[in-house]
């Protein structure tokens, strides 16, 4: 039976895998690894155990104030030695991490082949998202197998020369993800428990839902984007703005010294899924610079504005149901006042159609990885012959 060593390391990659990883165990032909780099740490494994998943191996390799460089090292140490133990058919990857990055460097070296899920976005800047868009674009020239989320995503790898009959459009797993955790809490009308810092909010206030953690946006960018949100919660006293806070001290420290005791204002820790779901449902607007919450938020209807300068999910941007403000406080402002004030414009913008399918594309990837894996096999066998 075919091993599939599955890789993951942040949260976003643990949800966005969750539904692969699923669709694998309930797959006859396949047997799963999930491999965990651990370069979230503790937000990776809460991630993973909402979905009923265990890793079978934990590398436990970040360290306080590790470089990239240094975080590469380890992981690809690390990731070597699971590599040999398991000795997979292949090893599958997601998005744009530095967990992505390394378990493909490592597979390609020990000649294993590499599935690479969420391919083909592409900003076209190298240095917006940092390090993420070369991350991608090298895990491109790697992957033998390439899940394009979208048909532009498609087009991206056709123009860098990537074997048409290698990519498969899916949708994203993000919406599997979704789906499968809104019906659950819909089923049992979850809320919060009491004791989270999440039953502050007023039942009465409209809810604007932000996040920002991303590298290009430490130092003058998290400032300004504090200062936007500062201006927010004095202009609209009904409103209350939740900040799940990123634990990095680049981002807590200087948001905590930025915003905390404003009293509309609600810094919390980032939250498990269950809740971040949740907190989604109920927003009526939300500021980011994440990349999966510009695909999760169509299929809520809750419009996104993306506080970064480029966005790889040009789809979201071009279909309208994103809009770029970049880190400038005044255009994060604007731009909030806009819907918040004008609930037409806001309703037209959350009633555009979510660009990143319906929740099918686990199933997609694993049939055709089946296919693949097999095919491979008979070659192999063919060749022995």
């Amino acid at each position: 039976m075919p091993v599939v060593m599955l890789v993951v390391g942040t949260r976003p990659e643990a949800i966005k895998m969750a539904p692969v990883a699923q669709a694998i165990q309930a797959c006859p032909e396949l047997s799963l690894h999930l491999c965990a780099s651990g370069q979230h740490d503790e937000m990776l494994f809460q991630a993973l155990s909402l979905f009923d998943l265990t890793p079978d191996s934990n590398l436990a390799v970040m360290r306080p104030a590790q470089t990239l460089n240094g975080l590469m090292q380890a992981m690809i140490q690390a990731l070597d030695q699971v590599i040999s133990r398991v000795s997979p058919d292949l090893v599958m990857v997601h998005g744009d991490t530095a967990t992505c990055f390394a378990a493909s460097l490592a597979a390609f070296h020990r000649q294993v082949p590499v599935a690479h899920v969420e391919a083909g976005l592409r900003t076209g800047n190298i240095d917006s998202p940092w390090p993420e868009e070369a991350y991608r674009s090298m895990v491109a020239r790697i992957a033998r197998r390439h899940y394009a989320p979208t048909e532009s995503a498609r087009q991206n790898l056709l123009r860098e020369q990537v074997a048409p009959d290698s990519i498969l459009v899916t949708g994203n797993t993000v919406i599997d993800a979704l789906t499968w955790m809104k019906n659950r809490l819909d089923r049992h009308g979850y809320r919060p428990a009491a004791t989270s810092p999440l039953a502050a909010l007023r039942e009465d206030a409209r809810l604007v839902l932000i996040t920002g953690h991303r590298r290009e946006n430490h130092g003058d960018g998290i400032r300004t984007i504090c200062t936007a949100i500062a201006a927010l919660a004095a202009r609209y006293p009904d409103v209350d703005l939740v900040y799940p806070v990123h634990l990095n001290p680049a981002i807590k420290d200087v948001v905590e010294y930025a915003l905390a005791g404003i009293p509309n204002v609600l810094l919390v820790p980032p939250q498990d899924y269950r809740d971040f779901v949740w907190l989604m449902g109920r927003a009526s607007l939300i500021l980011t610079d994440s990349g999966g919450i510009q695909e999760e938020a169509p299929s809520l209807g809750v419009p996104v504005l993306v506080m970064r300068e480029h966005t790889e999910r040009s789809d979201a941007l071009n279909a309208g149901t994103v809009m770029l403000t970049g880190s400038d406080s005044n255009a994060i402002v604007t731009a909030s006042a806009r819907l918040l004030d004008d609930d037409k414009a806001r309703r037209r913008m959350a009633a555009i159609p979510n660009p990143y399918g319906s929740g099918n594309a686990a199933r997609r990837i694993i049939d055709d990885l089946t296919q693949w894996l097999m095919r491979a096999h008979e070659a192999c066998e063919a060749g022995n012959a």
